[in-house]
């Protein structure tokens, strides 16, 4: 029997554990609520001055990169400038030594034309020297240039990168120890919820085993009743107090109203089977003068499937204990009658022995064991067709339940868990509970 609450007012019943923990339950949401929204707005915070930061440091980044770039442009036209004033004074210095050559003596005109050729020549070649020189070094001031904005262009990823690589440390550094924070209380949380539950399983334990004990005290009332149903001439009696193990004899009648014998029986009903109970079954059999003891149990012995013989005392299930009953009555009505019938002979052992051993007996006993393996066979095959059904209806429910946290998680993520309540699994397992 469960031990449940039964409201006065409209008559509901749940457990005990259920009233316990879902006011811890909804206790611990709402608390597990506020902090995630707290902590969500400083990170949205933090996030927007990250962000305001980041665009300081671009404006600065920027102004940096114009002074640099206006710099170089002096620069070339320092460079362009000094050209211009190397080329004016070269043409300067060949219109004076043009003049001084017409001026000269008329005689000399020719040779120091050649002369004069020759020197132009050499001068013009010297000033073609000096141009290309001249252009040669416009083209390393270009390269130079060139070189220096790309310099400048990688400094300034560096440093970009740099600095989003610090502020990415910092954040990390914040998201750790928020994280640390988070896992600490809800490791907290958590293990407030599991002191809870541990109290709430130590009183429906508690429940339970006085629940056991009143399962059991109907287990005999049931078996005094069914023997009583299934035998009517025979006598059902209450086993008295000074006696511990027993709880019922049945006294064996035959259609004469004769006694033939005694039949004890104790009823157990728990999960695990112990053996001094076979002890105890058959002190009592001694002390009220039965001649078969019989244990009707849940919990069978280890490597006993179906009822049979330990130790001088039947054992087998309530659904068995008829089936048994009526053998071993049989075979008391008929040692009974076999002993009336040879008493004038000694050995009454050797009758029993005689009809234990018989043709009769062995077929009998084996047609009930046939029938009862067969009825076995078929429970436990519909059981087995019916735990794969609810395996496999399981394994779909975990799925769909599944599918429905990710869709939760991921619209608690977009919109805040205070606006959306998404309470399938809780629902269903109050659902199945009432079921």
């Amino acid at each position: 029997m469960a031990a449940d609450i039964k409201c006065p007012d409209c008559g509901h019943e749940f457990a005990i554990s259920d009233a316990l923990s879902e006011d811890v339950k909804k206790e611990l949401r709402d608390k597990m609520k506020d902090f995630v929204k707290k902590k969500e707005e400083e990170f949205a915070k933090k996030e927007d001055e990250f962000q305001q930061k980041e665009k300081d440091w671009q404006k600065e980044f920027q102004q940096k990169a114009n002074e640099w770039k206006r710099e170089a442009e002096l620069q070339k036209q320092a460079v362009a400038k000094q050209f211009d004033e190397e080329k004016l004074k070269l043409q300067q210095s060949l219109e004076q030594n043009l003049r001084k050559n017409i001026s000269a003596d008329y005689a000399h005109k020719i040779q120091l034309l050649e002369d004069n050729n020759k020197d132009t020549e050499e001068k013009l070649r010297a000033a073609r020297d000096r141009e290309i020189n001249f252009l040669k070094q416009v083209e390393e001031l270009k390269d130079k240039e060139a070189e220096l904005e790309l310099t400048l262009q990688r400094k300034l990823l560096e440093e970009k990168n740099k600095i989003s690589e610090e502020l990415r440390k910092q954040e990390e550094q914040r998201f750790s120890s928020r994280e640390a924070e988070y896992q600490f209380r809800l490791k907290e949380m958590e293990k407030k919820l599991e002191d809870q539950t541990k109290l709430a399983d130590e009183m429906k334990r508690k429940a339970e085993q006085g629940s056991m004990q009143l399962q059991g005290e109907i287990q005999e009332l049931a078996l005094e009743e069914m023997l009583r149903l299934a035998f009517p001439f025979d006598m059902i009696q209450e086993v008295g107090k000074g006696i511990r193990g027993a709880d019922c004899i049945q006294t064996v009648r035959n259609s004469f109203g004769q006694e033939c014998g005694k039949i004890i029986y104790e009823s157990k009903r728990t999960k695990h089977f112990e053996k001094a109970w076979i002890e105890k079954l058959k002190t009592d059999m001694r002390s009220t003068q039965a001649d078969v003891a019989v244990l009707v149990t849940q919990a069978r012995p280890d490597q006993m499937e179906v009822f049979g013989l330990l130790d001088g005392v039947w054992i087998c299930s309530y659904t068995e204990v008829a089936a048994l009953t009526q053998v071993l009555r049989e075979g008391i009505l008929k040692m009974y009658t076999a002993v009336r019938s040879q008493q004038n002979r000694g050995d009454k052992m050797h009758l029993l022995y005689d009809y234990l051993t018989s043709h009769e007996f062995g077929e009998q006993w084996k047609a009930i064991r046939e029938g009862f393996f067969s009825i076995r066979l078929s429970i436990q095959k519909e059981r087995d067709a019916m735990e794969k059904l609810w395996k496999a209806r399981e394994k779909q429910l975990d799925k769909v339940l599944l599918n429905v946290a990710h869709i939760k998680g991921s619209i608690e993520g977009i919109a805040g868990s205070e606006d959306i309540q998404l309470n399938l699994i809780d629902d269903t397992l109050e659902e199945t509970e009432e079921v």
